[in-house]
């Protein structure tokens, strides 16, 4: 991983198709696949949440001092979005197809906000703070991997 933006962007586009996968199965009513596509999306975006909440935020509120900023706000859309996939799962398990979709698009709307957020304000901060330690650049790269 070279920047954390770059390992982030490309976790974010890991996990955009993911959820274009387990989207397009609802659609079509193949409750196999959307569930197996769903769970991948999950795990991916549980991972991507749990690497930036537990490293990479805490990391950049020491270094930079901001608590409570940004990184507060990309944690309160986490949870959002956490409840918007808790909705997905129901919909999935109830095979409601209007259900699933209508959350879907709901999250579809938030991740693209909170990922714009990240990829030009948040990333840059944290690479412009901690863009030199290497140690950290390659845990979040394993925690990433661990979840792709």
């Amino acid at each position: 991983m070279q920047s954390i933006t770059d390992g982030m962007l490309h976790h974010h586009k890991h996990c955009d198709d993911e959820f274009a996968a387990a989207e397009e199965a609802a659609h079509q009513a193949d409750w196999t696949h959307c569930q197996a596509a769903f769970g991948r999306f999950r795990k991916s975006m549980e991972g991507h949440f749990q690497t930036e909440e537990t490293i990479l935020f805490p990391a950049f509120e020491q270094r930079s001092g901001m608590v409570g900023g940004p990184t507060e706000v990309m944690r309160t859309e986490h949870a959002q979005m956490r409840g918007l996939l808790a909705q997905m799962e129901t919909a999935l398990k109830a095979r409601d197809k209007k259900g699933f979709g209508g959350a879907a698009e709901t999250l579809l709307v938030l991740m693209q906000q909170h990922n714009m957020k990240e990829e030009n304000i948040l990333y840059p901060m944290c690479d412009q703070a901690l863009g030199g330690e290497t140690q950290l650049l390659q845990k979040i790269a394993e925690a990433l991997e661990a979840n792709a």
